[in-house]
Parts: structure tokens; C-alpha cells; sequence
């Protein structure tokens, strides 16, 4: 009588066991997970509660439960994406235009973006904050507040350093402000004091990026210790075997830094250049290639923009900022805006060698105020496709954006991958990107945490941010 009893208890906790119903607070199913990491795509379910992904089962699977459920057969999932560059600034009349510019990422599937320096520091910790408590729609906001340049500097609001005491201090300021990474410009900053700003900052632990001065070389600016690099113009400095020369007449003031671009397009170099992408690689060095921008400000001269979509959501205080570089443009001389041209043709050539060579790159747009045509939202994709048309394969563009935005501020424990644990920051496309990069706008639904935002909840988010 014994044995049959124990056998009959036996299965009575094996079947209790079988019947055990996970609860979570959001299921997608069936969709056809694409892993950045590997490129492999995998049907599963993720399960969602409280912001982060709390299990992913294969497909088939059912022994669990869910307040609501996307049903996301047909369908393609893959980490929300990140916009590696942009600006939240241009002072306090346009302030709400910025807040704007929130629901336009979400809009489109950016569910974190690096905000590379302004004048709204305030404004945009506020939002930050409620952004974090889903008190506000928006993504993740990563900032580096104002950005560290010279007397009398480019950019309203920028901390200006003039001696080594200013630079302390301005990382001091930097550090109460509890930024998320220092942006260093190069419009008036000298070449011992942005080297020191650099050195200093990795001291506090800080992740460094930012323009390089003409007057100061690539290598220089790495071994100081320098993260990333925002745009190409000093990449190709660093690819040119007459670097030192053209530095030299930059110090001296022979030249200045548009005057040195048809020299140092000149004196690119492939040997150089490989010994440059190494340096870059062996010090993890990411470098942002903001291509569309480029691009649109190449041809500014050829293209109207006067029925661009986005044009509606940006209001007349953004657009009246635009015609800073459009005039500028407009007044250049027929020589300067061919130079231009060839610049942006060289720079999808260095592009595609960088990747090529391992070089981590990071996808930004550059969009925001002063920067004509370069959408908040939009331009990411821009940035993508363009990427991907001058040689970077899909999945290579894609890693640039989510993947390796979060390597590059340190954020890898809760971003930058479909995997339990992670933060639920998710976009469902209708088509899959790996086969076309343009797909990438095909969106279906976002999640942002714990907020779901459907097609049709996203078209209402752009509906709202229509500014008359």
C-alpha cells in the first residue's frame, strides 16, 4: 500500500507542477525576434512586467498568462532604437518646441536618444525625470548638458575654459549637474586646455565625446583619452599623411578649417589610414558619422525642402534657426559648395572603410535646432539607409543605433538587447529590416517600458505634434 501511495503523491505534485501559470503584464507572441547580437531571428514569446523583460519562451509554449497581449505573428521585433546624437537646445522661446521633438522619436520606434549639448539643461533634466516615471512620452534621455568650448564660444550656454582652473571647474559643474557623458566642442577651446578637459574627465569617470580642434591631431586627441568622435571631418584629418603639416598651418593661422579640407582630402592616405582605424579600434573609440545631415547641408543648393513632411511638426522659431547654414551655404562661392560636395562623397568612402575595418560606429542624426532639414525622429532612419547605401550591410546599421549606443555610455545591464532582464524598450516592425533597411519605418508598435503605443496611437502622437 505504500508504493502506490507515494506514486499516487508523485503525481499529484508533478501535475501541480505542470499546471503552474506564470502572470505577466504583457505578452507578445509569436514574433519573429531579430537578435542584433547575432543577426539570428527566432519565433518566440516576450513577456513583459514592470518595464523589463521578464522571459522569453519559444514558440509553442503557453504556460503563462498576461493582462493584455500583442499577438505579433508575421511580425518583427527588435530593441527600441537609439538615436546617438541630437540636440534639445536653441533657449528658452523654444523650449516647447524641444519638448515637441519627444513625441516624434517615439513616433518613430527611438526609444533612447544621447542629447549632445545645449542650453535647456533644466528643461531637459525635468523631462528626463518624467520621462523615467512614464510621466511624459519621450524616450531615455542620455545628456551631456551644455558642452565645455573656449571664450566666447560657438554655442549659447557652453561652459567656457580658458585656464586649467576653468576646466575643474567646469566638470565640477558638470558633475552637480549629474550628466550623463561630457561633450567637448572645438569652436574656441584651446589645444592644451581641450586635451586637459579630456584627461580630466576620464578622471571622474566621465564618457568623453565631441569635436576635435584643427590645431590638435587625432592621435593626440585619443591617447588624452578621448571616447567618441561626433562627425567624420576629424576621422579623415587623422587619415591624412600630411596631418602634421596642415595642423601646423591651422596653428599658425595660414588656414582655417574649411580652407584645410581640400588639402587633407588630398592627403588621404590608405597606409595612414589603416593605422588610424586600428588606433581607433585598439582604443574603443566609437565614431558618429551623422551622414544625412552632411548629405542634406551638401546639397542645400539643389534640393527644396519647402514641402518636407516634417516641416509641420517643427514651428516657425525651429525653422527661422535653419537659415543660419542655409544663407551661409547661399553666400559660399561655387568652388566652396563643389568642395562640399566632394567632402560628402569622401565621407561615405571613409565610412564604409571604417566599418570595414571593425571601427565601432555610432548612428546619430544631428537633428534639432540650427540644423537645417535634419528632423527629430525621421532622420534617424535617414541615417540608417544612408549608412546602409553606401556599403554597411543592414545588420551592421542596425548595431550602430541600439547595440552600441549602449556600449558606448555604459548602459548594456538594461539596453541593447532582446534578453530577460533587459529593459522592455521595444519596436514591432510589419517587414523585416535585415532585408530592407528602409523597413525600419514600417513601424507597428512601439513599447516603451510599460507603455504600449500602437500604430494607430503612434499616428496620433504625430497628429498632436503638428505645431500651427
Amino acid at each position: 500500500m505504500i508504493r502506490p501511495l507515494l506514486f499516487s503523491l508523485l503525481l499529484v505534485i508533478v501535475s501541480c507542477k505542470k499546471e503552474t501559470i506564470n502572470h505577466y503584464d504583457l505578452a507578445i507572441t509569436n514574433a519573429q525576434v531579430i537578435h542584433l547580437e547575432t543577426g539570428k531571428i527566432e519565433t518566440q514569446h516576450i513577456l513583459v512586467s514592470n518595464g523589463k523583460i521578464e522571459a522569453i519562451e519559444t514558440e509553442g509554449t503557453s504556460n503563462f498568462k498576461a493582462d493584455s497581449t500583442i499577438d505579433a505573428s508575421g511580425k518583427y521585433i527588435l530593441p527600441g532604437f537609439w538615436d546617438n546624437h541630437i540636440h534639445l537646445r536653441g533657449g528658452d522661446s523654444l523650449i516647447k518646441n524641444n519638448k515637441n521633438f519627444l513625441k516624434l522619436f517615439i513616433a518613430n520606434g527611438i526609444t533612447s536618444v544621447r542629447d549632445a549639448g545645449g542650453d535647456l539643461t533644466h528643461s531637459v533634466m525635468d523631462w528626463k525625470s518624467q520621462i523615467t516615471s512614464e510621466k511624459l512620452v519621450g524616450p531615455t534621455i542620455f545628456t551631456s548638458g551644455p558642452k565645455i568650448d573656449g571664450p566666447n564660444g560657438s554655442w549659447a550656454g557652453s561652459l567656457e575654459v580658458e585656464t586649467e582652473e576653468d576646466v575643474v571647474h567646469a566638470l565640477d559643474s558638470l558633475e552637480s549637474l549629474n550628466v550623463d557623458f561630457v561633450k567637448i566642442y572645438d569652436s574656441r577651446i584651446s589645444h592644451d586646455n581641450y586635451l586637459k578637459s579630456i584627461e580630466e574627465a576620464k578622471k571622474r569617470g566621465f564618457t568623453v565625446s565631441g569635436h576635435m580642434p584643427f590645431t590638435v591631431t587625432l592621435d593626440e586627441t585619443i591617447d588624452a583619452g578621448m571616447d567618441g568622435i561626433e562627425h567624420l571631418y576629424y576621422i579623415m584629418k587623422g587619415c591624412a599623411s600630411n596631418e602634421i603639416e596642415v595642423t601646423e598651418k591651422l596653428q599658425n593661422g595660414i588656414i582655417g578649417f574649411w580652407g584645410a579640407m581640400p588639402a587633407l582630402m588630398e592627403g588621404y592616405s590608405d597606409s595612414t589610414a589603416q593605422a588610424t582605424f586600428n588606433k581607433l579600434k585598439e582604443n574603443d573609440v566609437f565614431v558618429v558619422p551623422t551622414l544625412h545631415i552632411g548629405n542634406t547641408l551638401s546639397y542645400l543648393d539643389e534640393v527644396d525642402h519647402t514641402n518636407d513632411e516634417y516641416l509641420q511638426y517643427m514651428g516657425d522659431g525651429i525653422i527661422q534657426t535653419y537659415q543660419g547654414r542655409i544663407q551661409s551655404f547661399l553666400n559660399s562661392s561655387e568652388e566652396a559648395r563643389k568642395n562640399r560636395k566632394e567632402l560628402d562623397t569622401f565621407f561615405g568612402e571613409l565610412v564604409k572603410d571604417l566599418d570595414s575595418a571593425g571601427v565601432q560606429l555610432l548612428a546619430g542624426s544631428d537633428s534639432g535646432a540650427f540644423n537645417s532639414y535634419a528632423y527629430p525622429g525621421i532622420s534617424l532612419h535617414k541615417e540608417l539607409q544612408a549608412m546602409v547605401a553606401k556599403g554597411i550591410s543592414p545588420l551592421d546599421a542596425l548595431r550602430t543605433s541600439t547595440v552600441n549606443g549602449s556600449i558606448f555610455l555604459d548602459q548594456t545591464e538594461d539596453y541593447g538587447s532582446i534578453s530577460k532582464g533587459k529593459v522592455s524598450d521595444l519596436v514591432i516592425l510589419d517587414a523585416n529590416p535585415l532585408e530592407n533597411i528602409e523597413n525600419t519605418r514600417k513601424i507597428y508598435t512601439v513599447i516603451k517600458g510599460s507603455q504600449v503605443f500602437s500604430k494607430r496611437d503612434l499616428q496620433e502622437l504625430l497628429k498632436n505634434s503638428i505645431i500651427d
